[in-house]
């Protein structure tokens, strides 16, 4: 009989007292310097629990950051940003071509009339959560002859106020995507409650991993569930204990916004 007793479970908190307060990022060193501060408690992160830090890929999220501070969180070494708006993205897109090796993931909801812009421009989209949307997604893709990556966003809080499939829903979810050929499916995303209560953001990072574990064997053929999106500024050192592959980090990179949290997520799990 195996009588081992389960690993603890760390006793990170969360840093979301900090929203709002990180200092603005305004030269290269900077960003050198904030980058260099995220890899540090990443790689912490990761020691506590055993995991290689290679196997977690940093976003950082430039959402409302203008084309001057990008630039330079570019010459820095950021060379695949999130961004949240659909259109805020594209116009950063079109005014950056010469950055040839910049590339864009869109990490917020899209409606479909949108499906068009994310067809054209981004490396990777990280919130499907409807057919409509993978159908129109798909039949632009295919227009433009290209592929992309995605992750299928579950609404691990429990919000109303989230966008997100529930947890019950993902399964057959998954089962009707194999249908969109231009979509490659790399995993699950979720946005956290935005809360001091660490272990209630926990839960909802167990909640995704525990699901994709049980859903990886089954999932069609085709359809990958290898990657984890989970974890944001205040919170993505308790994401990488419970399994993230990739943390979306904003503030703690670029510093704080001017703009509320409502501008860019509904509800509670808002900052990035």
């Amino acid at each position: 009989m195996n009588t081992s007793s389960p690993a603890p479970v760390p006793s990170t908190s969360t840093s979301h007292s900090r929203h709002g307060r990180y200092p603005r990022a305004e030269s290269v060193e900077d960003f050198r310097h904030n980058l260099a501060a995220v890899d540090a408690r990443m790689r912490a992160a990761c020691a506590r629990i055993g995991r290689d830090p290679a196997s977690v890929r940093l976003l950082p999220v430039s959402k409302t950051i203008d084309e001057p501070h990008i630039r330079l969180a570019h010459a820095a070494g950021c060379r695949l940003l999130g961004e949240n708006k659909v259109q805020e993205a594209h116009r950063k897109w079109e005014a950056m071509a010469d950055l040839t090796d910049l590339r864009w993931s869109v990490i917020g909801h899209l409606q479909t009339n949108k499906a068009k812009l994310v067809a054209r421009f981004a490396a990777e989209f990280q919130a499907l959560d409807s057919l409509r949307v993978a159908e129109a997604l798909d039949r632009r893709l295919q227009l433009e002859g290209r592929g992309l990556d995605v992750f299928v966003q579950v609404n691990t809080s429990g919000e109303a106020s989230k966008y997100g499939l529930p947890e019950e829903e993902v399964a057959a979810f998954l089962r009707e995507l194999p249908a969109f050929s231009a979509l490659r499916v790399r995993g699950l995303m979720t946005l956290a409650v935005f809360s001091e209560d660490a272990e209630r953001v926990r839960r909802c990072f167990v909640q995704l991993r525990e699901l994709r574990d049980r859903l990886r064997d089954q999932a069609p053929a085709g359809i990958e569930l290898h990657e984890l999106s989970m974890g944001m500024s205040g919170d993505y050192e308790i994401a990488i204990e419970e399994g993230a592959t990739v943390v979306r980090v904003g503030q703690a990179i670029f510093g704080a916004r001017a703009l509320p949290d409502s501008h860019f997520w509904p509800g509670e799990g808002s900052a990035a």
